[in-house]
């Protein structure tokens, strides 16, 4: 009766330990995987509500200038900082390049760079608001020629994207 006794206590001692290292490697990876289901969710949710639509764009062979406009038509509003954060592409289609930002409100842009100008600048570029996109190359782009095809990318820093061909004439 004894060695009954003894075999059902080290059979629930067995249990009770192997029942607390299961919870103790099991219940991180759970809550690790919960969080990053939140966050690729929360991800997820924050691009499906982004969205904006390139309205026209505009090419100038004597001023080296090109202007896109585009209207934010997504439910979520876009911060400045997310704005300035952007990456934008623009050229021939078969030889475009990476521009960089110069925030020159309103002054001349350095070739080689764009600027922005929000319609409405509250800090964001709200629902149903335009925003105005100047590329400047002299050197490059927008030269004297006729019937270019152009190519300009808009890409947030959360990874949408919208993109266009236009032709000069």
């Amino acid at each position: 009766m004894s060695a009954e006794t003894f075999v059902n206590a080290l059979f629930l001692i067995t249990a009770v330990v192997a029942a607390g290292i299961l919870i103790t490697a099991v219940l991180p990876i759970i809550w690790n995987m919960a969080g990053t289901f939140s966050t690729a969710s929360h991800e997820s949710d924050t691009r499906m509500r982004t969205d904006f639509k390139i309205v026209t764009t505009y090419a100038s062979k004597t001023t080296h200038l090109a202007k896109i406009w585009m209207k934010n038509i997504g439910t979520n509003n876009i911060g400045e900082e997310d704005i300035t954060s952007t990456d934008v592409f623009f050229g021939p289609v078969d030889s475009f390049k990476r521009f960089s930002l110069t925030p020159t409100h309103g002054g001349a842009i350095p070739t080689g760079d764009w600027d922005y100008t929000l319609v409405d600048n509250n800090g964001y570029w709200d629902k149903g608001e335009t925003l105005e996109i100047t590329i400047y190359d002299e050197e490059n782009l927008i030269p004297a020629s006729t019937n270019t095809n152009w190519y300009f990318q808009f890409v947030l820093s959360n990874g949408v994207w919208r993109s266009t061909e236009f032709s000069t004439t």
